[in-house]
């Protein structure tokens, strides 16, 4: 496989059986609606892609918009360039969010996924939306330090840092075409959550938080309850059997958890 796959596709090509398309939106739906009761933001972990949450729609009711953010630089979007940081990549997805209709909303991140959720919502508030009411953190502490920048990392180090977490695909390393095609995307998912720091004089959110935690993940479940700091709004937490994929067996109780109303 060339080089040119690696984000640098010229857009109409084909990669993989896969057709690049310029203008690609941030925001993938599996189940579009007209007129949506509530809307579930999900945004994947490092590595990750929208399709990671393509069968959540099936686990919630048909009123609920179930909204998947795809990052620059994968699946059908991968003749685009990959953002290497926060700040460039939060405001980006911000802008997608704030042009969607305002209803009543939920975000619920993995991992990097919680901290790109977390720096956008902040950005929507910011901007004056206040129909985000919960931010649901999956599989990431407040603070989190790395082992080694990525940069730091020899391929091998990186896949075994990746395969270390579990996961769904850790079959994909085995496959060389999809290792030259996946391991790029993976050291600039790592580069950006490995460089990334949590302004200390952030605003508190007015949405509320929920932090949700796999008991086989103990560095991220021993600093979950840090979540509770960041909001003025309602903090709960919850812990699943499970390591840091915890939610791929537990996908239809975490989604129902995340959109359940907050008095119930």
């Amino acid at each position: 496989m060339s080089a040119q796959v690696r984000g640098c596709a010229p857009l109409g090509e084909t990669i993989l059986g896969r057709r690049i398309e310029s203008h690609v939106s941030y925001l993938v739906r599996h189940r579009p609606l007209a007129a949506p009761a509530l809307r579930l933001v999900c945004f994947p972990h490092a590595g990750g892609g929208a399709n990671f949450f393509r069968d959540w729609h099936r686990h919630l009711e048909p009123s609920v918009d179930v909204v998947a953010v795809r990052y620059p630089g994968r699946e059908n979007r991968i003749g685009e360039p990959l953002i290497p940081t926060m700040d460039a990549l939060a405001p980006q997805i911000a802008e997608a969010l704030l042009a969607e209709s305002p209803v009543p909303t939920v975000f619920l991140g993995h991992s990097m996924g919680a901290a790109v959720a977390y720096e956008t919502l902040l950005r929507l508030e910011a901007a004056g939306a206040d129909h985000v009411t919960r931010l649901c953190v999956s599989g990431r502490a407040l603070v989190a330090r790395p082992a080694a920048p990525a940069a730091a990392r020899t391929d091998e180090e990186l896949i075994a840092a990746v395969t270390s977490l579990g996961g769904p695909h850790v079959q994909i390393w085995q496959d060389p075409d999809l290792r030259e095609l996946f391991l790029p995307i993976v050291r600039n998912d790592f580069h950006l959550i490995d460089t990334y720091r949590r302004r200390e004089e952030s605003p508190l959110l007015r949405a509320g938080v929920m932090a949700l935690t796999g008991d086989r993940d103990p560095r991220v479940t021993a600093g979950a309850q840090e979540w509770s700091t960041v909001t003025t709004g309602a903090f709960t937490s919850h812990v699943f059997e499970g390591d840091h994929f915890y939610l791929v067996p537990h996908a239809e109780q975490v989604a129902r958890l995340a959109v359940a109303r907050q008095d119930a």
